[in-house]
């Protein structure tokens, strides 16, 4: 069994910055018989491919609002293969971390940025919906609280769960339930977009190391997110980077 990292306190305001203390009250590791489902795959690669680097940028920009450097992000994305429906989950997902929002900002500059790109006469690829469709009620919130299992690591429960039940309720039903149920963008890809947001946001180091976890139990691996960093160094913001790679150490270390 692995120990996870336990937090005094959580000053967070919104629930999509407390959504991710899950990890640290994880007291299960997984079962290394599970079979895992699509959703849920080991990146076969060593390093990030084009398309999981374009996500980097355009998930980081979203959530720091700047919209101005969004468009070209927007655009590098879909030139390097992102479709449609990959970047459109991307800046719905950013509500849980960032708020509506910005994301609604950010899905209005995705429409403005594809009604440019079709005028001047290219077509890009519409990607595709999820393969099912997503569960209601009871049922969305038992596919949420197993989605935040497999995530994490193990079953999740603290004392902030305790304190605020509805909290908990939020984040398997809206989060881990109706965002990681949409299987028309991998977890991996998810988490990478994850990271890349909350690296924007400082006042979230602990829900960010969190998330590094949780990336490499989808199957990212150490080197694939200092590539991560690598990106928001180079196009975004050398802070986040500087977040990002204090918080993979943490993480390690913790792990070790």
């Amino acid at each position: 069994m692995r120990n996870t990292t336990r937090v005094s306190h959580i000053a967070s305001a919104t629930f999509g910055l407390a959504l991710s203390l899950a990890a640290m009250f994880a007291h299960a590791s997984p079962n290394p018989q599970e079979p895992r489902d699509m959703t849920h795959i080991e990146s076969p690669a060593a390093t990030l491919s084009v398309r999981q680097q374009a996500i980097v940028p355009i998930a980081s920009l979203a959530a720091a609002g700047d919209i101005t450097r969004l468009d070209a992000a927007i655009e590098q994305g879909l030139d390097a293969g992102l479709a449609i429906s990959d970047i459109r989950e991307v800046l719905v997902q950013l509500y849980a971390y960032a708020g509506f929002p910005r994301s609604l900002n950010a899905l209005n500059r995705l429409m403005a940025v594809l009604d440019a790109r079709k005028q001047r006469g290219i077509l890009d690829a519409p990607g595709r919906e999820p393969s099912q469709p997503i569960p209601t009620g009871d049922a969305l919130l038992a596919v949420g609280a197993a989605n935040q299992a497999k995530l994490v690591g193990g079953p999740v429960q603290g004392p902030i769960f305790d304190f605020a039940p509805a909290i908990d309720q939020y984040l398997k039903a809206h989060l881990f339930g109706a965002i990681f149920a949409r299987d028309n963008l991998d977890w991996p890809s998810r988490e990478l977009a994850t990271v890349a947001m909350l690296s924007m946001l400082p006042g979230a180091e602990a829900q960010l190391q969190s998330h590094m976890g949780m990336s490499m139990n989808t199957g990212v691996t150490e080197g694939q997110l200092r590539q991560l960093m690598q990106v928001l160094s180079g196009r975004v913001d050398a802070d986040a980077a500087r977040r990002a790679g204090e918080a993979l150490d943490r993480h390690l270390a913790a792990s070790h």
